[in-house]
């Protein structure tokens, strides 16, 4: 495993404590239905696919926090077949660079964009893609997010990604201005196989999926592009937008992430796709798990009462959930019976949720 120190460094400097206080009620996931074509899409980085054009753009993204409106425009779209999961991305940018030449290097050092999966939603062994505009990729796995004890393997490769990058403008060229750049991606299903048996395409069910772009300020310097400094020496802090906001500033919090559903229908039919309550009471699960490692950070130790952590009555559609506490010497559970699905949800002290 190589994993460059600077790299570790900079996402946990991206975590922000106050994050485990959030409340997931103020942040709302989104969705999307991605539908299957029958013809293979042809990977150049051009938007002007037939299939593409059938398909609908994500919302607009917005600022990593969900708070403000991010400079330059970025949306998504997203379709499937048996063999790839395709990714259309669409950027507007007047100043479009790229340095890293280099597969598996920080691309987010650059101007990036990013693909964040998580295929049964548990927010453990979770996958990372970054792509610059000059093609240069970053795939990562990770058994659990940052906030905890994790291993995040760098050699982990997509073997068979394909992807593309056409700009409109010309790149790494200071005396214009261009309009942006156009990411095309297939994924291969089978990179995500756990087992030689494992029928890992989703067909008719959904994943936890979010994208991000990260955004430079920028100076040039002897005609080149270069990350901006302040007068101290130090690179001004990126940009992140995403499409599903965070609340924090932090993409390792995988419970906030977005639900792609995978239609069996072919592009240009018509489906529909409702967040499952027992994900709603999940959501309320990761609130408590939040509370519970901030009452930790402030007291060293966990708290034994629910009243340290929630000062009212938890409720999902006028039904009230009755969450139970058990600490015990590694950690603690904390079990909500769901009203929805009479199934019992358990999260752990490090995030993992099971299903009784």
């Amino acid at each position: 495993m190589r994993i460059k120190s600077q790299f570790l460094s900079v996402i946990i400097g991206c975590v922000s404590v106050a994050g485990f206080a959030q409340s997931v009620k103020e942040i709302t996931p989104k969705n999307y239905i991605a539908y299957k074509t029958s013809k293979e899409i042809i990977i150049d980085g051009d938007e002007a696919d037939p299939s593409w054009e059938k398909a609908e753009w994500t919302t607009s993204f917005i600022d990593i926090e969900g708070v403000a409106k991010p400079k330059y425009n970025t949306q998504v779209k997203m379709l499937w077949d048996d063999k790839y999961y395709y990714i259309l991305a669409k950027m507007e940018e007047p100043h479009v660079w790229a340095n890293l030449k280099q597969r598996d290097t920080i691309i987010f050092y650059n101007n990036d964009f990013e693909v964040f999966i998580d295929p049964d939603g548990d927010t453990q062994n979770y996958y990372e893609l970054e792509i610059n505009a000059l093609n240069t990729a970053w795939d990562l796995f990770i058994n659990k997010p940052y906030r905890e004890k994790n291993t995040v393997l760098n050699d982990w490769n997509i073997s068979g990604l394909r992807s593309a990058v056409k700009v409109n403008g010309t790149l790494n060229n200071a005396s214009d201005t261009d309009k942006g750049w156009t990411l095309e991606i297939a994924i291969p299903w089978s990179v995500y196989k756990t087992s030689y048996f494992d029928d890992i395409v989703p067909k008719d069910k959904f994943w936890k999926v979010n994208f991000s772009r990260v955004n430079w300020q920028h100076d040039i310097v002897d005609g080149k592009y270069e990350r901006k400094k302040d007068k101290e020496g130090k690179f001004l802090p990126e940009y992140n937008w995403v499409w599903s906001p965070m609340g924090v500033i932090n993409m390792h919090e995988p419970e906030k992430w977005a639900y792609v559903y995978f239609s069996s229908k072919e592009i240009g039919g018509k489906d529909s796709f409702t967040i499952p309550e027992d994900d709603k009471v999940k959501w309320e699960l990761y609130a408590l798990y939040r509370a519970q490692k901030k009452y930790f950070e402030e007291h060293k130790t966990w708290a034994k009462s629910l009243e340290n952590l929630a000062k009212k009555n938890i409720s999902i559609d006028n039904k009230v959930l009755k969450p139970v506490l058990e600490n015990h010497l590694s950690g603690f559970n904390i079990a909500i019976k769901s009203p929805f699905s009479n199934k019992t949800l358990i999260i752990k002290e490090d995030g993992e949720i099971i299903t009784k």
